[in-house]
């Protein structure tokens, strides 16, 4: 049996407390009224969910984040007399009855008065009236009211409603020029022919029907002077008409895109989230025409070197062992170990299966968190080429080997002196084998670079494992600059024909200086390469609106596929979202310049990365940003499906040199 107050509960903490509604009244009224009996009984396992819900005559109850964030919004204290427009099937009422003394709620559907009526019975709300008629008119019967709050948005704020407020009171409603999209406004009488209007935010309400609503309007009135188009409404239109629309990733258009790219030596390809299908099958397109067609050699993503490895082994035959034999074991193990990833990497073997192996396509990570990997391969490869060597360098890793199942650990040590700083000799590894660059090259080139670079991994790791905790900036820092540094030594190293695609968040690849992280002093793989390359780098940025997505609730935690919150108003994905396109490409790199100079203004950006907190999304996923600035080209996918994680069983049969392991 369905366990509802738990629901109610962890509604309550989860989806409005921790989302900023503070007032304990409607906190506590959350609390009290049981939502399920305001549904039908074929969406009460649901009644809980942060969304609407379809009720009867094609109407919805609003999410309950919204109707507490209108309800504290009338910042009532107690024992007010409230006027409802719009009752719907009675849940905004009764949240109201709990605070109020007496609650009046109007609805012009007959099916809908006494759904509401039934229901509100049911929860014992004795202090709430249900009116029939046109709410757009208002309750003259019992005017003045303390507060109005309307469900429906309207063209305008309806006279009538306003001259029913007492002195003081509050009349809450969604207005717009759109049916679809309105600016949720709190009208306060202050005199007896004075108002003051604020805007509270972004929202969308089904049209207000009646008199002075939507569509009743009395004709014979003089014509209003045509509403001055918003910002919002003219970026819309803008965006609508420059970007490459599409329906599904399979047939999308991406020859534009790819003519884009021009000359670009190095192509950044972001995504929005680490765990979201479309986005790699994305990303899969426009690789392997930009390899097919453009020369690509190199492709590099934000994951181990080591487990790259295993992959770049499989997908160019090689003959030499690969670093793992296993890739991607740990956590977040979903983020490249999956059924999207494995198509990528099935094609590039077929693909490299018909080419000369001197040209063959590379698959190398640039990451750095695989610390004891890297002492594991270099040591193996150290004992096979060089023992003597070997022996220093198993001597001088043995201070870090205490924390091979936490390494963040080791810093918090290092810091406390429990245990000497590595640094110096982990530096000094990486010095040893430059030192015998000659010797190694002449023995087996492409074994030297793996061996040098799981080196400069572990010298760049230890730092970054110790400089954590002195704060986030030098260890994000630390980091991006090392994934930098091992692309340039990638495309030094498959020189002349260095062209690379790297795959990493936008966070890495959108450039930093036009974010806000450029204020905290941070940089990423997308600053330094513009910085270095200039016009011979592409970026690539995704984004979405709403779906669902692979990721943890916290760091080492189990992956689970989570509900995407739906865009946030002032974010660059709530505009796209409200083009009503399904997909679409956008150029924005020698875009027009009436478009780049209205999307150039500062707005709100989505990140979910292998953590997702939903229920501190603003605080925990959004950042200031200039997307023109940031990204030469935006794809949006409207909906999205988290990525299919590959299980273990699931690889049965596969020949012994597969990437994954078994």
């Amino acid at each position: 049996m369905t366990d509802f107050a738990a629901l109610r509960n962890e509604m309550v903490d989860r989806q409005i407390a921790a989302r900023g509604v503070r007032s304990l009244a409607v906190l506590d009224a959350m609390r009290s009224v049981p939502r399920e009996e305001f549904v039908p009984a074929g969406v009460r396992e649901f009644a809980y969910d942060d969304s609407p819900l379809p009720i009867a005559a094609d109407q919805t109850i609003s999410q309950p984040y919204i109707v507490a964030f209108m309800v504290e919004a009338l910042a009532l204290q107690g024992g007010e007399k409230v006027l409802e427009i719009g009752a719907g099937s009675g849940y905004a009422a009764a949240i109201l009855s709990v605070i109020a003394s007496r609650v009046y709620t109007i609805e012009r559907i007959h099916e809908l008065a006494e759904y509401a009526r039934d229901a509100l019975a049911r929860a014992g709300c004795a202090n709430v009236e249900v009116i029939e008629g046109d709410g757009t008119r208002g309750f003259p019967e019992q005017a003045p009211f303390d507060a109005i709050v309307v469900a429906a948005g309207g063209p305008e704020v309806p006279e009538s409603l306003k001259q029913q407020l007492k002195i003081g009171g509050r009349l809450v409603i969604p207005i717009g020029a759109s049916r679809s999209v309105q600016e949720l406004v709190r009208v306060t009488r202050v005199a007896e022919s004075e108002f003051e209007v604020e805007d509270l935010a972004d929202v969308r309400f089904v049209p207000l029907i009646g008199a002075e609503g939507w569509g009743g309007r009395d004709d014979k009135a003089p014509a209003r002077p045509a509403k001055r188009e918003s910002r919002e409404e003219r970026l819309q239109r803008r965006v609508d008409d420059a970007c490459d629309p599409f329906l599904d990733i399979e047939n999308a258009n991406i020859d534009p895109l790819i003519d884009r790219v021009g000359d670009a030596r190095i192509v950044l390809i972001g995504e929005a989230s680490h765990g979201t299908s479309e986005f790699y099958r994305f990303r899969t397109r426009v690789s392997a025409r930009l390899i097919e067609e453009k020369g690509f050699r190199l492709v590099g993503i934000e994951g181990d070197w080591p487990d790259a490895a295993r992959i770049d082994h499989y997908v160019r035959h090689l003959r030499y062992p690969p670093s793992e034999w296993t890739a991607f074991a740990r956590f977040p193990t979903w983020m490249w170990r999956n059924s999207e990833m494995r198509e990528f990497v099935d094609w590039l073997r077929i693909h490299n299966s018909n080419i000369a192996e001197d040209e063959r396509i590379a698959f190398h990570g640039l990451d750095l968190y695989s610390m004891y990997s890297s002492i594991r391969e270099i040591l193996r490869y150290l004992d096979e080429i060089d023992p003597e060597t070997a022996a220093i360098a198993r001597q001088r890793y043995g201070c870090l080997t205490p924390w091979q199942s936490d390494p963040a650990t080791y810093g918090r040590a290092a810091l406390t002196g429990t245990y000497r700083s590595c640094e110096k000799d982990v530096v000094g590894m990486l010095k040893e084998l430059a030192n015998k660059h000659w010797q190694y090259a002449s023995h087996d080139g492409e074994r030297f670079l793996d061996a040098v670079q799981n080196a400069r991994l572990i010298a760049n790791a230890e730092r970054y494992y110790r400089t954590m905790y002195y704060g986030s900036r030098s260890s994000w820092n630390l980091r991006d600059n090392y994934m930098f540094e091992t692309l340039q030594t990638l495309i030094e190293h498959y020189a002349p024909h260095g062209k690379a695609i790297v795959w990493a968040h936008n966070s890495h690849v959108g450039d930093a200086s036009a974010t806000e992280m450029s204020s905290r002093g941070e940089l990423n793989i997308g600053h330094l390469c513009r910085r270095a390359y200039g016009d011979g780098v592409h970026i690539i940025g995704f984004g979405t609106d709403s779906g669902t997505v692979a990721a943890a609730s916290e760091w080492d935690g189990p992956m689970q596929v989570m509900n995407v919150r739906p865009a946030i108003a002032g974010s660059y994905e709530r505009l796209f979202h409200e083009t009503g396109q399904p997909g679409f490409t956008l150029a924005l790199r020698g875009a027009d310049r009436e478009l780049r100079l209205d999307l150039s203004r500062p707005m709100l950006q989505r990140a979910i990365g292998v953590i997702y907190r939903p229920e501190t999304e603003l605080a925990s996923h959004y950042f200031q940003a200039v997307l023109p600035q940031q990204f030469d080209e935006y794809v949006w996918i409207d909906r999205t499906s988290a990525v299919d994680p590959i299980k273990t069983h699931e690889l049965a049969g596969m020949p012994d040199t597969y990437p994954f392991g078994l």
